[in-house]
């Protein structure tokens, strides 16, 4: 099983970019889930501000300048559109949104709708196979 992230900044989230791109640039040091699960665990999006990703850095032992410089930086800027993009051409609007195998399920659903959906895959391959 490989797990796999896209960006998805929504517009109904003003904030979000910066979570966002504070993910992206610790990716590049290697630390993106720990990353991402410090911004979805800890944040209080009413006061994020990029001061709160800096400080996360921090806490993850990253280089703090070179944090800086690719929250900043025209390359993570493009890596989060680019994923954006890919959203929009595969009718994704919104969060959270999962494939399995190509087959899209939308939104948070129940444990019973993956396990239905994983199931008819197993089903598949086992027909196929």
């Amino acid at each position: 099983m490989q797990r796999v992230w896209k960006h998805l900044p929504l517009s109904i989230h003003p904030k979000a970019p910066a979570a966002h791109a504070a993910s992206e640039a610790a990716h590049r040091q290697g630390k993106f889930w720990e990353m991402r699960d410090m911004i979805f665990a800890e944040t209080n999006w009413r006061e994020a501000d990029p001061s709160v990703y800096v400080a996360y850095a921090e806490a993850l032992g990253l280089d703090v300048e070179q944090f800086r410089r690719d929250v900043d930086s025209d390359a993570v800027k493009a890596r989060v559109d680019a994923d954006s993009a890919e959203a929009a051409r595969l009718g994704v609007r919104g969060t959270p949104g999962f494939f399995i195998n190509g087959r899209f399920l939308s939104g948070a659903q129940p444990f019973e709708a993956f396990q239905r959906l994983i199931d008819a895959e197993l089903d598949g391959a086992q027909a196929r196979g």
